[in-house]
């Protein structure tokens, strides 16, 4: 889930386009990590030592790693260690963006220093799927959207970042969130929630990106917007929204009920008071995750 969360902080800051994050996203599973990358990741270079490492290979046929020890930068334990990492998705991303020429080594050694900042995770461990580091970037999000970082909220953006993860893919960026006193709806399905409070939860699109997101959903290959497609929707917000249910019936003790998904075809969305969208960009389009309470 990093690669997303470094994604939506490289849209905000205006460091790439959708294009070009999209273009490097497409690539992760071909893509293999440099050992100057995991090193740099590592703290066992810097990016100025790396460069200076990948400008000698350009003269001379030899191995990075044999570069990097002959210099005194790295020795030949830490080059063996280092070939044994697991290297998490959000570096491949990075490597990817330095290959494509939107920024050079130093510049990424730089924006992941300042993203942990900002992010306030810079004491967590983002090598693995860390639980405290994914809750406090996903509460940044209810901060920025002005809504309470409660246990349900943050559980609700997790799982729903996760089943978007699993279902339909993670070639997405969340987009930064806004608050509105109503939201005008395009197309969409809706469902209802119910516990201590109550609150509607909707996802909406254009009929276009409906097709391409039900297609990847239902891993069919819809060619245009029916009843199928409906369908799919409602699958996915439903088997989400149940799957949100049960997790915080458990760890909360909470009586939560569900009602059935309606579509929404026109009309504006509005909640006892405010609705959030929290939008997330695909490379088919952008899904408009909303939450009125």
């Amino acid at each position: 889930m990093y690669t997303q969360f470094l994604g939506n902080y490289l849209l905000q800051k205006g460091i790439v386009n959708q294009e070009q994050l999209f273009n490097a996203m497409s690539r992760l599973s071909q893509t293999h990590i440099k050992l100057g990358t995991i090193a740099i990741h590592e703290g066992f270079m810097t990016a100025k030592e790396v460069d200076e490492c990948l400008y000698v290979q350009t003269r001379e046929d030899r191995r990075f790693g044999e570069i990097a020890v002959n210099r005194g930068y790295l020795s030949d334990d830490q080059v063996n260690d280092l070939l044994t990492r697991q290297t998490p998705d959000f570096i491949l991303l990075g490597q990817n963006l330095v290959e494509d020429g939107i920024f050079s080594y130093e510049e990424l050694e730089r924006i992941l220093f300042d993203y942990k900042n900002e992010t306030e995770i810079y004491d967590l461990s983002l090598d693995v799927e860390n639980e405290e580091a994914v809750r406090a970037i996903i509460s940044n999000f209810f901060v920025l959207a002005e809504m309470p970082v409660s246990e349900e909220n943050v559980m609700y953006l997790e799982l729903m970042f996760n089943s978007l993860i699993r279902f339909v893919g993670e070639d997405f960026s969340p987009l930064t969130p806004m608050v509105l006193d109503e939201f005008p709806v395009t197309f969409g399905v809706s469902q209802k929630i119910s516990s201590d409070r109550e609150f509607i939860t909707h996802i909406d699109c254009d009929r276009e990106t409906a097709i391409a997101f039900a297609s990847r959903y239902a891993k069919e290959d819809f060619g245009d917007f029916d009843e199928y497609v409906v369908a799919a929707l409602e699958d996915f917000l439903n088997l989400h929204n149940g799957l949100f249910i049960v997790n915080i019936s458990n760890a909360l003790s909470k009586d939560i009920s569900l009602a059935p998904p309606e579509i929404t075809a026109d009309g504006v969305l509005y909640g006892a008071n405010k609705c959030v969208d929290f939008p997330v960009a695909y490379p088919f389009g952008t899904i408009h995750l909303i939450i009125c309470f």
